[in-house]
């Protein structure tokens, strides 16, 4: 990265923490667990379109850029942010080799990428079934897949507005490494890993935003263990 580069990130961040201070009150737990350095996958919810920026003003990788949907290229000022950021533009309406390869070659050069497992903003405030395209890079880029989850940003907009602070929390799960995925089996163990990763964050999401993964019986026993003090 260039010094250019690297300083158009710091001042972008500076600027938007600054905003989510001034504008709201947030809640961050668990920045410890990201990887230091190394290529990594921050799978985040998608409720808002804050739900990208809070993760990028507040988790400290400065070499953190994200898969983003190429709908967005209409939105000046998201498309002017997501290229200072060195962001992949995704075309989601089909498999989209050049951009899976980019963010695989990303993942590879040692790089932390934010993916949205649920490849859409959830019409519902609630978590929406996953895809198994965040599994799929995990497997082919022989990365950890950090959780991430974001609540409060569902209905924030509709709160500044009416010049309310809204609450926002990010909270930061354990990183979960997957075994290498075979042949035999694959389009289930990537449907089993992508469960996996979306029972990591709905656990640390209020019951009430559980949606397509409510009453999952993976989700039931990380919320016995959590409370019972044990690990995942």
């Amino acid at each position: 990265m260039s010094r250019k580069d690297l300083f158009v990130r710091r001042t972008l961040r500076s600027i938007v923490r600054f905003l989510f201070r001034l504008l709201t009150n947030v809640e961050v737990k668990g920045l410890e667990r990201i990887p230091a350095s190394g290529g990594c996958i921050i799978a985040v919810n998608h409720f808002s379109r804050l739900d990208a920026a809070i993760a990028f003003a507040y988790i400290d990788r400065e070499d953190l850029t994200a898969l983003v949907a190429d709908k967005y290229l209409k939105v000046f000022w998201i498309r002017w942010l997501v290229d200072r950021v060195k962001g992949i533009w995704l075309h989601r309406e089909e498999s989209d080799i050049r951009a899976l390869r980019a963010a695989r070659d990303y993942l590879l050069a040692g790089g932390a990428l934010g993916i949205a497992p649920e490849g859409t903003r959830s019409q519902t405030g609630k978590l929406a079934q996953a895809k198994t395209g965040v599994a799929y890079l995990a497997d082919k880029a022989g990365v950890p897949v950090v959780p991430a989850a974001v609540y409060g940003s569902e209905d924030a907009m509709y709160k500044l507005i009416r010049l309310h602070r809204p609450h926002l929390v990010l909270s930061i799960g354990n990183p979960l490494v997957f075994p290498p995925i075979g042949r035999e089996n694959r389009t289930e163990q990537l449907e089993m890993n992508t469960d996996e990763i979306m029972c990591a964050i709905a656990v640390m999401l209020p019951e009430s935003y559980h949606g397509a993964y409510a009453g999952h019986p993976r989700l039931q026993a990380l919320l016995r263990n959590a409370v019972s003090g044990l690990s995942p």
